[in-house]
């Protein structure tokens, strides 16, 4: 009985020491967050682990680009089923360009081109290409298929409705495009560790992401240059009253011990400069790689 008793309380002190320690990141986060004008919405996890960490979890935020991520879970899902080949040849027309970031329309100017879908998807997600983005929503039967895909892995707080093109369209639209900070936490784990994609399409989109140099004084900064950062950021413009659509970030941050650190960081609704909200995404990403470096397996 003694026996029982002393292991009992030895789970529970282990338990209630682990739940402090969590307590003790969240308060920190939050003491970073709190100063700034903006509507922030963070997720933490460990994703070899329970513990779940979230600000403002629960609220939607307008992904912007993030949503590349899942489009590209998408695209890599249907190769996976053969409905679709990366050495597949995919026609760029004068119809597809509009005024936007696209790498891909700066390389093919006079369309009438075709570009590997390997390459599509490449420029999609490694440089946030947005003319390369809206036809692989035209591909997969546009963005509610990919939604619908999304929500099957069990995903269910991310909408999908509107492309680029719609979203350049109107300063309200990239809102309905929105997911939950612990929803896209969710999306990472499932990428992560569910490994719903074949091991090549896992390896292109994991590679991709990592290889990616967009928001570098986002989670980037906030984190060794030597560590690896798998990652997908969204930025939303400013509107006439000079308010930020979004600054965001979502990733898994390699650690030193081989465990995987999720972290989304999503920011709306301010009228900070960008530097300053992107600066809470580097010092989020830094307490808490330093807080689980600290912490071993």
């Amino acid at each position: 009985m003694r026996k029982v008793l002393f292991i009992l309380l030895v789970f529970s002190f282990c338990s209630y020491s682990a739940s402090g320690q969590i307590d003790s990141l969240r308060k920190k986060i939050r003491q970073l967050v709190n100063p700034v004008k903006a509507d922030i919405g963070v997720a933490v996890k460990i994703l070899e682990s329970n513990d779940t960490l979230t600000v403002n979890g629960s609220r939607h935020y307008p992904m912007q680009s993030v949503f590349k991520f899942p489009l590209a879970m998408a695209m890599l899902h249907e190769v996976d089923a053969g409905k679709f080949t990366l050495d597949q040849r995919i026609g760029l027309t004068q119809e597809d360009f509009f005024p936007t970031h696209s790498p891909l329309m700066k390389r093919y100017p006079e369309g009438n081109a075709e570009v590997t879908l390997k390459e599509m998807l490449y420029e999609t997600v490694y440089l946030s290409d947005n003319v390369g983005c809206d036809v692989m929503f035209r591909l997969l039967g546009g963005p509610q298929k990919v939604e619908t895909y999304i929500h099957s892995l069990g995903v269910t707080d991310i909408a999908i409705r509107y492309n680029e093109r719609e979203m350049h369209s109107d300063w309200n639209i990239p809102f309905k495009n929105w997911s939950t900070p612990f929803a896209m936490l969710q999306l990472l784990e499932v990428f992560a560790e569910d490994k719903k994609l074949s091991p090549a399409s896992y390896d292109f989109l994991w590679n991709t992401m990592a290889a990616s140099p967009t928001g570098p004084r986002r989670l980037r900064s906030g984190i060794p240059n030597e560590i690896v950062l798998v990652h997908k950021t969204g930025t939303g413009g400013r509107n006439e009253q000079g308010v930020v659509g979004a600054i965001n970030d979502a990733g898994i941050i390699l650690l030193p011990d081989g465990r995987k650190l999720a972290i989304v960081v999503f920011a709306t609704n301010s009228l900070e400069p960008d530097e300053q909200i992107e600066s809470v995404a580097a010092a989020i990403a830094r307490t808490a790689f330093e807080f689980y470096s600290e912490i071993k397996k």
